[in-house]
């Protein structure tokens, strides 16, 4: 038997999952106090009268409600507008209710209403200030399921342009205190956003069960896992747009990839997401969607060109057999996996880059500023760039 190799692994959130959980709203915020701050999207509960259902719970439990809006990814502007508005006022809680975006700009009003200054200044990277981890205790509530931002302890915060950036403002303390996931809240989601996202959960999957930094209890989580994607991201997608068993099981795998993201990193897509998210403006979960297939091939072309017996081509292998057919050779898995995800990227209708103005020149720039992170094959600027132009 082999010696288990170290590892942490942190915290989740109390996770409260399933149909209709989102009725329970009113009494879990009512542990914390009787004013809510509402982070919520333009979109997040204009379909199916979401928006009422949640509005009675909280009624109900005599709740008084503050809303904020949010469009697009959360800048610092944003974070900074919204904080100074409520930073007199006593709220007891703060729910976010929304896609990813959402769910990371309601972590950050939480923690940026216990201290002063800009967010910016608290990043990671860039900032000269150190976070103490305070924060007003956070309900989080998604309405997509991708990016499974309810089970982690890190907000990303962009400012997108020639000279924009994507960075965190993290702590092991902003890990929201619940995670309210009612897959009901997801239906009506549109098609192209559902893909997106879905493909952003299955990136988030494979990226930490690959990790280099993987370990037994996020193994078990992804494994369990994706026999669930398998069955639910095609469905998802599919008209009439009303598979709730699809949906749900949608809904538990982004809540999963959120867990083990936390516990074993990324790889070579999301250091790529980084930086092609900062200069322009393109959807995190199409990024990982138009980018998966590609990556995953060079990743293993990479691994078999250097070390054919690696841990980690098994382990793409295993994916394989999970995703697709079972073959009893190493080879022939991974070759299953990577065509299973062109074909889904094809199926979804992923966009490509040049969709969103990139070009080839843009590349390099790119390439520069993106980094590998835990990916298990160490991928040089040029197989970068390679793997863009690919995408273009």
């Amino acid at each position: 038997m082999n010696l288990i190799n170290g590892f942490q692994f942190y915290r989740t959130p109390q996770i409260i999952f399933g149909l209709d959980k989102c009725n329970n709203l009113g009494q879990l915020a009512l542990k914390f106090g009787k004013t809510a701050l509402i982070i919520h999207g333009k979109y997040s509960l204009g379909t199916d009268n979401k928006w009422d259902k949640i509005e009675k719970s909280l009624n109900d439990s005599g709740i008084s409600i503050l809303r904020a809006e949010i469009s697009g990814e959360p800048s610092p502007q944003q974070i900074d507008s919204i904080v100074e508005e409520n930073r007199s006022k006593k709220i007891d809680v703060v729910i976010g209710i929304g896609g990813g975006s959402v769910i990371d700009a309601g972590k950050a009003v939480s923690a940026m209403l216990t201290v002063n200054g800009s967010v910016e200044e608290y990043l990671e990277v860039a900032g000269d200030k150190t976070h103490p981890g305070t924060k007003i205790p956070y309900i989080a509530t998604p309405t997509t399921s991708g990016t499974g931002s309810e089970a982690s302890a890190n907000a990303v915060i962009s400012s997108i342009g020639k000279s924009g950036f994507k960075r965190s403002l993290r702590h092991t303390n902003f890990v929201p205190d619940i995670a309210l996931v009612d897959p009901r809240l997801t239906m009506g989601c549109p098609k192209d956003i559902t893909a997106a996202c879905g493909m952003d959960a299955l990136t988030q999957l494979l990226e930490s069960y690959v990790s280099i930094k993987a370990s037994p209890f996020t193994d078990a989580l992804v494994e369990n896992a994706f026999p669930h994607i398998r069955s639910s991201l095609i469905k998802s997608v599919a008209e009439p747009n009303d598979d709730i068993h699809a949906r749900s099981s949608l809904a538990y795998c982004a809540l999963i990839s959120g867990i083990t993201l936390a516990n074993s990193g990324l790889g070579i897509v999301h250091g790529i997401a980084s930086s092609l998210g900062a200069f322009f403006t393109i959807p995190h979960g199409v990024v990982c969607g138009t980018l998966l297939a590609t990556a995953t091939e060079i990743t293993i072309e990479k691994l078999r060109q250097t070390d054919s017996s690696s841990l980690s081509l098994k382990k793409y292998a295993d994916a394989g057999k999970f995703l697709t057919e079972n073959s009893d050779s190493i080879s022939q898995n991974c070759t299953n996996l990577i065509q299973l995800l062109y074909n889904w990227t094809d199926l979804l209708e992923i966009p490509r880059l040049s969709e969103f103005g990139i070009k080839k020149p843009d590349l390099r720039k790119i390439a520069d500023e993106s980094g590998n992170k835990n990916n298990p094959a160490k991928l040089n600027e040029e197989e970068i760039e390679e793997l863009l132009e690919r995408r273009l």
